[in-house]
């Protein structure tokens, strides 16, 4: 599933950034910040996606 794999590929790339921030790095953080908004707005997609599946599923 494309929307899994965008989210999870977000998640690993703001993993550097993660470690940055928890050394004080003030820019680091702001960039976590920003990506978390990011997979919040991809973690919705793959429950839009994982419903739609159950849906086609149901009516089937």
């Amino acid at each position: 599933m494309q929307e899994y794999e965008s989210l999870r590929e977000l998640v690993e790339s703001a993993a550097d950034d993660v470690a940055k921030a928890q050394g004080g790095n003030k820019a680091a953080g702001t960039r976590v910040r920003k990506m978390m908004q990011e997979i919040k707005t991809a973690a919705q997609d793959v429950r839009k996606k994982i419903l739609e599946v159950r849906s086609t599923d149901d009516a089937g």
